[in-house]
């Protein structure tokens, strides 16, 4: 099997920005409904939900295979957000199962005959 490197680190790059898009779509209506800010955030969530919508399609198939790779890839991205947005420590299990999760991203990802052919 051969692994391109590259294509590998711009798929889980491609999926980390995705996740943070989807993330930001949802924060931002959080802080204007549940922490009283500014109505002006509904500008950057309309911009991350569209750029959400549009980083999906650049992933490298549209199967469930990409959905579940992603998944892996988005738990990682929000526990990352836990820890320095939120500045909330990661418990050990957290740790754990983000490592479990991208390990499962990427073989899923690494796959013969898997996303990136």
């Amino acid at each position: 099997m051969d692994i391109q490197i590259t294509k590998v680190l711009s798929t889980f790059l491609l999926f980390f920005l995705t996740a943070v898009m989807e993330i930001l779509g949802c924060y931002f209506p959080y802080l204007i409904l549940n922490q009283a800010k500014s109505q002006w955030l509904w500008v950057p969530t309309v911009f991350a939900l569209a750029a959400f919508v549009w980083l999906l399609t650049l992933h490298p198939a549209a199967s469930g295979r990409i959905y579940a790779a992603y998944g892996g890839i988005y738990i990682v991205t929000a526990l990352m957000w836990l820890r320095f947005v939120d500045q909330i420590s990661l418990s050990r299990w957290d740790v754990l199962g983000g490592a479990v999760v991208l390990i499962g991203a990427a073989i899923i990802i690494v796959q013969p005959q898997g996303l990136l052919r």
